[in-house]
């Protein structure tokens, strides 16, 4: 029979599974981050008795270090972003596709021109949901610092998707939306 401990950790891992390893995916391909998500569970249950009570960007953090870990032990650094511009192709061959698919080859490709400090300040707040607070901690930075790095990421993210209006102008531009 299970303790009440294995069943609160197993609605841990319930909870937060599926964006600990949407996180890591942005991060490290798919090998790299499933091997990042199990080391992020393995030491959050060594940690369990210890953990904060909003545990997601406690999670969060721990996956970037395995992440980073593995890399150091040389595995190969692959941008999620990229091969996902190259599995769909460049936004030329997606003119024939629906508007929508336009649209996300468009900001795909200026989120990848951006640097990795601008994509993850724009994940962590629009993709993962996470208050500035959270997100810092995450992002290894002060709140204040994090909330200017969002607003120079957002910034700069909408330049680019200008830029890139300005060379395929094949529609309009997605919308940039304020959060938090």
């Amino acid at each position: 029979m299970p303790d009440a401990g294995s069943e609160r950790f197993t609605q841990l891992y319930r909870d937060h599974y599926d964006r600990v390893l949407a996180y890591a995916l942005r991060r490290a391909p798919a090998e790299v981050a499933s091997e990042a998500v199990d080391e992020t569970f393995l030491i959050a249950w060594r940690t369990f008795p210890d953990l904060p009570d909003d545990p997601l960007p406690w999670l969060l953090v721990v996956a970037r270090n395995a992440i980073n870990q593995q890399y150091r032990r040389g595995k190969r650094r692959a941008d999620v972003i990229l091969l996902e511009l190259d599995r769909i192709g460049t936004p030329h061959a997606a003119a024939d596709l629906s508007e929508s698919v336009a649209e996300r080859a468009a900001v795909l490709q200026a989120l990848a021109s951006l640097s990795d400090l601008d994509r993850e300040a724009l994940m962590l707040s629009l993709w993962d949901g996470l208050a500035a607070s959270d997100a810092a901690r995450v992002a290894g930075c002060s709140t204040t610092a994090f909330a200017v790095r969002l607003h120079r990421a957002r910034r700069r993210l909408r330049a680019a998707l200008a830029r890139f209006d300005e060379i395929d102008n094949t529609g309009p531009l997605p919308a940039v939306q304020e959060v938090r």
